[in-house]
């Protein structure tokens, strides 16, 4: 049985890790961390630079560094980037150590929310449509794999998708 006192987040950028993360965190009176802004405050720049200085596997080593060592707290509720799923070793310690909801959307939904976002540098090379329908094909069967609970969160109502966790979460969490 996977680790309870430790809710780990996976799913494709703006699928609402991070902002479902906080809430959920609240809700069971966990601390929340969100990876990407912990890789920036500790790096002093955003992950935009990080990838125009040191590229994505620069990028991947540093994610890999904080997922090892997030992982580890209890009582926690760890938001993780989208791309957390793509290193062999990331899969094992979110697997292994809590238990992992994948947030999935839709590539409408996905568009939908990213639509003016330039901060996310995979969306800047080329055609947002292409960019996650690739990034989708890739990574969904990895999230699927890595994920011991699956939620949509297409609705755009984040108490419906509280609820649904809330309700997956009962008789898993002591």
């Amino acid at each position: 049985m996977q680790q309870t006192d430790r809710v780990f987040l996976i799913g494709p950028m703006a699928a609402g890790k991070s902002a479902i993360g906080r809430q959920l965190a609240q809700l069971l009176g966990y601390e929340f961390f969100d990876s990407d802004q912990i890789i920036e405050r500790r790096c002093g720049a955003d992950i935009t630079w990080i990838f125009d200085v040191e590229g994505e596997a620069g990028f991947r080593r540093r994610e890999a560094a904080v997922v090892a060592e997030l992982t580890a707290c209890a009582d926690a509720v760890l938001a993780t980037g989208g791309g957390a799923i793509l290193l062999p070793e990331n899969r094992e310690f979110l697997r292994a150590r809590g238990l992992v909801i994948y947030l999935q959307a839709n590539l409408d939904t996905l568009l939908l929310r990213t639509e003016k976002d330039k901060k996310r540098p995979l969306l800047q090379q080329g055609d947002k449509r292409e960019v996650l329908e690739r990034m989708l094909a890739l990574r969904d069967p990895l999230y699927q794999a890595t994920a011991h609970i699956c939620v949509s969160t297409d609705s755009h109502n984040m108490q419906t998708t509280l609820r649904e966790i809330q309700e997956q979460l009962e008789g898993r969490l002591s």
